[in-house]
């Protein structure tokens, strides 16, 4: 006889909590998949008119929807394009001052039918600004004034009776970070860019950190190539592993390690008369005061040395700095 099936266990609360934010995550992320599904011409329209924009990207929305616009916005800001939110009400106080003819405006609204939003559209619509509807109804009375609509519809909101905006949220975020970050490779905006806007971040630091932020200047450990190693392995042990040779003029000409002792003294009991150039590495890495920190820290990373010589432009050594002082300041 077949055995009668086993009743599912029922779920304890806890497990009902964890399933009921699954699901708002799966309905969420589903909506976002079928944003990706759709996505066509009209983007690429979208970052045209962008990029050739001369003056700010303009963000606007009522509600929900102006909270996601602020965040665009900052968005936009933060990877090379000036971008500000302007809220609907406001621009027809007197706000309206900060739009100019050069400008382009991105309108956000589930419905495209938010009244608050048309007064602003049609002082856009006088200036000659051209519109990027992000709306949930292509069909809208926005759409029809926008000179480029993206489809930001979802078939559900995850909150229950669609309550609040959800789904639909996070489709037009994730539809605005589509723009900025799309805007941005096409512009060429790099790291470097990033950390110039953010220098109060630690991305900003680690980004910005110069080797002359770092390297020692004081009492510099060098030798000329016809001292004898016992006066180098003085400095090595006072001067943490590293000696630059230079010659008269104090232009650099090799380095001395303690890697390079260790060897010596492997090679030879009788080491300590032993002149400095038959010890040095004669092609020595080296940097500049000017290099990013983080560029240093890779050269040194992929030789396999410590510290590295800073030289100027006529290879002079004016300072040295250590792996472990650029580790300490965040340069990795």
């Amino acid at each position: 006889m077949r055995k009668p099936a086993r009743a599912a266990k029922p779920q304890t609360g806890g497990e009902q909590l964890v399933a009921r934010g699954k699901r708002v995550l799966a309905l969420e992320a589903a909506a976002v998949k079928r944003l990706a599904d759709r996505l066509g011409p009209a983007f690429a329209q979208a970052i045209d008119l962008l990029k050739a924009a001369q003056g700010r990207v303009i963000v606007s929305g009522v509600g929900k929807s102006g909270l996601i616009a602020r965040k665009i916005a900052a968005t936009f800001t933060s990877t090379g394009t000036p971008a500000t939110f302007l809220h609907p009400i406001d621009s027809l106080h007197g706000d309206l001052g900060r739009v100019g003819k050069q400008d382009i405006a991105i309108l956000l609204s589930k419905s495209g039918q938010s009244d608050e939003l048309f007064g602003l559209v049609a002082q856009l619509e006088r200036f000659g600004v051209p519109m990027i509807a992000l709306t949930g109804n292509p069909t809208s009375p926005l759409a029809q004034y926008a000179t480029v609509v993206l489809d930001a519809s979802v078939t559900d909101e995850a909150c229950p009776e669609t309550l609040a905006p959800t789904a639909s949220t996070t489709v037009a975020l994730a539809l605005g970070d589509a723009l900025a970050v799309t805007l941005l490779e096409e512009k060429g905006f790099r790291r470097d860019d990033f950390a110039t806007l953010h220098p109060g971040g630690a991305l900003g630091r680690t980004l910005l950190l110069r080797v002359a932020d770092v390297m020692l200047t004081d009492q510099l450990p060098t030798l000329t190539a016809d001292r004898p190693m016992r006066e180098c392995i003085v400095l090595l042990a006072e001067r943490r592993g590293t000696v630059a040779v230079v010659d008269k003029k104090g232009t650099l000409i090799g380095v001395v390690t303690a890697g390079d002792l260790t060897r010596l003294m492997e090679r030879t009991d009788d080491f300590l008369g032993t002149p400095v150039r038959e010890v040095m590495t004669r092609t020595p890495k080296s940097t500049t005061a000017e290099e990013l920190a983080r560029i240093a820290v890779s050269v040194m990373e992929r030789h396999g040395i410590m510290a590295l010589p800073v030289v100027d432009g006529a290879k002079k050594v004016v300072g040295l700095v250590h792996l472990h002082d650029l580790m300490k300041a965040g340069a990795v």
